[in-house]
């Protein structure tokens, strides 16, 4: 089952794929002159896409096409070309041509607070204020 539904990833890959420099499938510059074929980009986007859309590992999200640690190096390689900061500003772009950016009507809020605490404490018998840990 697909992350996304292809009708919204694939204008986004083509975009992306418009930023990212061109690299063989082998390294030129490997020692022995030879070497495994580099993961595709595609499958790595991808991957990416199903950590941000499920918030889970990228050991989660690893399996035989690609492991945790491509994943990570690829990510931080593409951060370090300014792709994504790049892809950002596309999508911004496109959203506010689309649907339209309102940012001077956005607010943002929030609390913190401390868990109620599952059970009484052995310490506070005869408390009986709130039970906060």
């Amino acid at each position: 089952m697909p992350t996304l539904p292809s009708w919204l990833t694939e204008p986004l890959w083509d975009q992306f794929t418009a930023l990212l420099p061109h690299r063989d499938e082998f390294d030129p510059t490997h020692p022995l002159g030879c070497h495994r074929r580099r993961i595709a980009d595609r499958i790595v986007f991808d991957k990416l896409l199903q950590v941000l859309r499920f918030g889970c590992s990228y050991e989660g999200i690893a399996d035989s096409t690609c492991s945790a640690t491509t994943i990570r190096d690829r990510r931080d390689e593409w951060i370090r070309l300014g792709v994504f900061a790049q892809l950002r500003r596309i999508v911004l772009d496109a959203y506010d041509r689309i649907v339209g950016l309102l940012l001077h009507d956005i607010a943002v809020d929030g609390a913190i607070t401390k868990a109620p605490a599952a059970a009484r404490s052995p310490v506070r018998r005869r408390w009986t204020g709130a039970n906060r840990v």
